[in-house]
């Protein structure tokens, strides 16, 4: 016998003989609690996710990811879809419910004639560089490698090369999708573009995504990236400058802000470990001898502790901070965007730093713009596309012991920088306890994402997520 949660939260009891025929309708595979592949698909990236799923499924094609959703939508069940498992809200597991998990449909394949690559939901941005990266092409994605590229797309996605060539929705030609009646669909600008629309940004509210199409661009296999560290004590004077050069800065170069506490990284003195600093992180795409120039102002400031800014293979820029993001401790994060670092946000943040809860804690600050910022608001569903800062609270520590102590000092920095901030955010920074933000999320684009909703989910199948509620034209009109 194995139970599982419904969405009106009872329990449905499923008879052996009835889980054999849903496995035996599968490519793929079905476990229950006990089996090591149940354990596998239920933990995620975030330690701090812990839940036992009903029943898993463990799709391997489209046929296995058209006969989970029948099996959830005939049965009214609570479906959970997990893809990457990198999300740091959890979603990709609830309690009780039907874990449909897509991180065996990894398949890469990329054109290099026609500059596209065709991508299945379960693969990492590891696997989509690499792959890419042999042809000496890109696609704009995320700065660790491990996340999944299906949880990334949906919410948007930005790297190191966003100011050149948009963000990872920008990129994004198609998608096939199961939609909540078990319709596979094509939507693309061509075929039902209003639910085309709405992936670009707008999460897994819509379906499940079996495949992404994206259009490539020339990048590498070299880079010219790096790090510079210097004594957090000089960031007052660093973060002016800065916020200057970032606006200045061409699109070929994206410099990001970390403070923490300096991890014990080779080429910093040991005496420098553990104590508090400020990095800029570097990536300039181009001619190496124009990124030269580009960074010369960056360079030439202060007294860094480190410069290790060089030509680099892309490939492996991606994964430069993998070892400060490692899956199986415990994180939560908060976010807000600023138009600028005034000195005043400025001044709190650092006060921050002077307390952080654990050496694996860190505040980011990520500037977009360039490119994604040529695209108009309503264009996808992501709708926040001025050049802007993105400031990520990241807490990271061990055990639960450390829970109180960490998520506190995450949400006092983010009440505290709350008024310099444009009340918008990055919809995959967002933890689980944000369900008031996703209105802030979307913005103006709130009242279409709801339509679309409607259309495509109506009774809010997919609701395992930053939901967006189906909204009927209307009901949006009362």
């Amino acid at each position: 016998m194995t139970n599982i949660i419904k969405l009106d939260g009872t329990e449905k009891i499923f008879a052996s003989d009835v889980i054999e025929a849903l496995a035996g309708s599968l490519r793929g595979s079905v476990f229950s609690q006990g089996a090591v592949e149940f354990d596998e698909s239920r933990t995620l990236w975030n330690a701090m996710v812990d839940r036992q799923p009903g029943l898993v499924i463990r799709a391997m094609g489209a046929s296995d990811v058209r006969a989970a959703v029948n099996f959830a939508r005939e049965n009214n069940l609570l479906l959970a879809i997990r893809s990457g498992g990198h999300q740091i809200a959890g979603h990709a597991v609830a309690e009780g419910a039907l874990l449909l998990d897509l991180s065996h449909m990894q398949s890469v394949h990329v054109d290099p004639f026609a500059k596209t690559a065709r991508v299945e939901p379960g693969a990492l941005l590891s696997d989509v560089d690499k792959e890419t990266q042999s042809h000496a092409l890109a696609l704009p994605t995320g700065i660790n490698s491990t996340t999944g590229i299906a949880g990334l797309t949906l919410g948007g996605g930005f790297g190191w090369i966003t100011r050149k060539f948009g963000m990872t929705i920008d990129s994004l030609l198609s998608v096939d999708i199961v939609t909540a009646d078990g319709s596979f669909l094509t939507a693309s600008a061509d075929q039902n573009a209003d639910l085309f629309w709405a992936v670009r940004g707008g999460g897994g509210n819509f379906g499940v995504v079996t495949s992404f199409e994206f259009r490539l661009h020339e990048v590498g296999p070299s880079v010219l990236a790096g790090l510079i560290v210097h004594p957090l004590e000089d960031a007052p004077s660093l973060l002016r400058a800065y916020n200057a050069i970032a606006g200045s800065a061409p699109d070929e170069l994206t410099v990001w802000v970390v403070m923490r506490k300096a991890p014990p990284l080779p080429f910093l003195p040991e005496d420098w470990h553990g104590k508090p600093v400020l990095v800029f992180a570097a990536c300039y795409i181009g001619d190496e001898a124009d990124g030269g120039e580009s960074l010369k102002q960056l360079r030439g400031l202060g007294n860094p502790i480190a410069d290790v800014i060089g030509e680099a293979p892309f490939v492996g820029w991606q994964t430069a901070f993998d070892p400060l993001l490692a899956p199986g401790m415990r994180n939560y994060w908060k976010s807000h965007d600023f138009n600028e670092l005034s000195s005043d946000a400025v001044s709190v943040l650092l006060k921050a730093i002077e307390t952080l809860p654990d050496p694996n804690s860190e505040v980011f600050i990520a500037h977009v713009g360039g490119a994604m910022a040529r695209v108009a608001e309503d264009a996808t569903a992501y709708p926040q596309r001025s050049a802007h800062f993105i400031m990520n609270v990241h807490t990271r520590w061990g055990d639960e012991s450390g829970d109180a102590t960490c998520i506190g000092w995450a949400r006092k920095l983010f009440d505290d920088t709350a008024q310099y901030s444009t009340g918008s955010v990055y919809v995959n920074f967002m933890p689980d306890d944000e369900v008031g933000r996703v209105t802030g999320a979307y913005g103006s684009n709130m009242e279409r994402l709801g339509h679309v909703k409607a259309k495509y989910d109506p009774k809010n199948l997919f609701r395992l997520n930053h939901n967006i509620k189906p909204t009927s034209a209307s009901r949006a009109a009362e």
